[in-house]
């Protein structure tokens, strides 16, 4: 790497903590380390970071209150969480709290490798096809600000919100596959991709609302289609 990415490690653990920062620093990741939510909120507001790892059940400040003030901060940052927890609810509020993926505890190195390198492909090594602005109705979509615009307010959306909106925009007015979009953005379609995607789709409709002639409708059991008036060339 020749600028190396960064990364915000927060675990409580302190001997997997070790070895998660030792891992990842030897793969060439610059890697900060904090033992609890509120130490990891402290390093976020004095450094930047390209990602962040965080442990879901940590003290003073667990992952998810962090991951709100975070995107609070910076509404783009990637963010995975470690969790122990395998049920279905918590992990669906994690993809609500702003993250990109998770990673069940156990897990191997090579897997939070894996899901780190998807993520900065996605945000750093786009190989853009898509045009960088659209117009959908009376919004305005910069994808790379990651702003969708409407009337005098700006909405500055995520990542993941970007990386979704820009698939649905790029194929205005056609079907986009569900698996397709899943194995794009999420890298696998599995059962909790799969819903973490519907809540970022609810997340785009409330944000599309404003435009009685925009929206995303389902295509049952197929995928989605975002609708938009022909954009005038």
């Amino acid at each position: 790497m020749d600028e190396k990415t960064k990364i915000l490690l927060c675990e409580d653990d302190e001997n997997l903590s070790m070895l998660l920062r030792e891992y990842l620093q030897a793969k060439g990741y610059a890697t900060d380390l904090a033992p609890d939510g509120e130490a990891g909120y402290k390093a976020f507001t004095k450094e930047k970071y390209d990602i962040c790892v965080l442990d879901v059940m940590m003290p003073k400040k667990d992952g998810i209150e962090l991951a709100k003030d975070i995107r609070n901060l910076q509404s783009d940052v990637p963010i995975i969480f470690l969790t122990a927890k395998t049920m279905k609810e918590d992990i669906l509020e994690g993809f609500k709290a702003g993250a990109d993926d998770y990673i069940s505890k156990p897990f191997s190195m090579e897997e939070l490798i894996f899901r780190i390198e998807a993520i900065t492909r996605r945000t750093k090594g786009k190989k853009v096809k898509e045009k960088d602005t659209y117009i959908l109705g009376k919004y305005t979509f910069d994808t790379q600000r990651q702003i969708l615009a409407f009337d005098d307010s700006q909405i500055k959306l995520t990542t993941k919100e970007t990386e979704l909106l820009t698939l649905l925009a790029a194929n205005v007015n056609e079907m986009v596959e569900r698996n397709f979009a899943l194995r794009t953005i999420w890298i696998d379609d599995n059962y909790f991709n799969a819903r973490s995607m519907d809540v970022y789709i609810t997340k785009l409709r409330k944000l599309l609302k404003e435009d009685p002639e925009v929206g995303i409708i389902n295509i049952h059991g197929k995928g989605y289609k975002l609708i938009a008036p022909k954009a005038e060339e």
